[in-house]
């Protein structure tokens, strides 16, 4: 059996997170070409220098026990003739969504007008600071709709917080804020948060009424809370950031 594992680090060499792996792909696409676990790691060895990598390390990525680094995925999808996005599993970061397209980050940052060292700590920190002009080159550039933006750049508690607040108590006080956090035609949002604000309070009146008791109606309400961010992004559509 070969030994599966890595190079270790170098002193104060930080290491970048893994992307989120998808294993079931990998494992898919390898078979469709006809190649064993032993050819994708002498693919990776001879034409990525990567001595280290063994059919064992390829097989623990195919099963989920391990995932590849942002080099080895590169790779990985070099051998298995396919684009890194194909071997990711749904981006959750700014970093995972560049990388599921494909591109280097001094493009992207190139592209929307920042310094590479400025947007490299944007994306290790999730917090993007950009003009609106530079948001909607952004998400043009990653195909980020107005909901992955707001994820990318840590902003989906304080969304949840906001719309928590406005769906229990007076939703027109909320428009403001929320408007700040997800930059939608106003219309739009007064509408979306009128619907969730008498969605939650139909909800626990008919939970009454239903017989279900305070205890019924207390837990109807926590799983329609818990669930407020996704219910926001359906009543307001999928858009992008910047746009109507």
């Amino acid at each position: 059996m070969w030994p599966v594992r890595r190079p270790p680090a170098q002193p104060n060499q930080s290491i970048p997170p893994t992307p989120p792996f998808n294993a079931p792909a990998a494992r898919r696409l390898r078979a469709a070409l006809n190649m064993g676990p032993e050819h994708v790691a002498y693919g990776m060895r001879v034409s990525y220098g990567l001595p280290y990598v063994t059919p064992d390390l390829v097989v623990a990525w195919e099963r989920g026990v391990t995932s590849p680094s942002n080099p080895e995925l590169t790779a990985l999808a070099g051998v298995l003739w396919c684009s890194p996005g194909e071997l990711l599993g749904r981006p959750r970061t700014l970093r995972e969504h560049r990388m599921a397209r494909g591109l280097a980050a001094e493009d992207v940052a190139r592209a929307v007008g920042h310094e590479l060292p400025a947007y490299l700590r944007m994306e290790e920190s999730d917090d993007w600071r950009g003009t609106e002009r530079q948001t909607a080159e952004l998400s043009a550039l990653l195909g980020l709709s107005l909901a992955d933006f707001v994820t990318v750049t840590g902003r989906d508690g304080k969304l949840a917080d906001l719309l928590r607040s406005a769906v229990t108590t007076r939703w027109q006080a909320y428009v403001r804020p929320i408007g700040k956090l997800c930059p939608l035609d106003r219309r739009i949002l007064e509408d979306a948060l009128q619907e969730l604000h008498g969605d939650y309070h139909g909800q626990m009146v008919a939970t009454l009424s239903w017989g279900g008791g305070e205890s019924g109606s207390s837990a109807s309400g926590r799983e329609f809370l818990d669930r407020i961010v996704n219910h926001f992004w359906t009543r307001v559509g999928d858009r992008s950031p910047g746009g109507a």
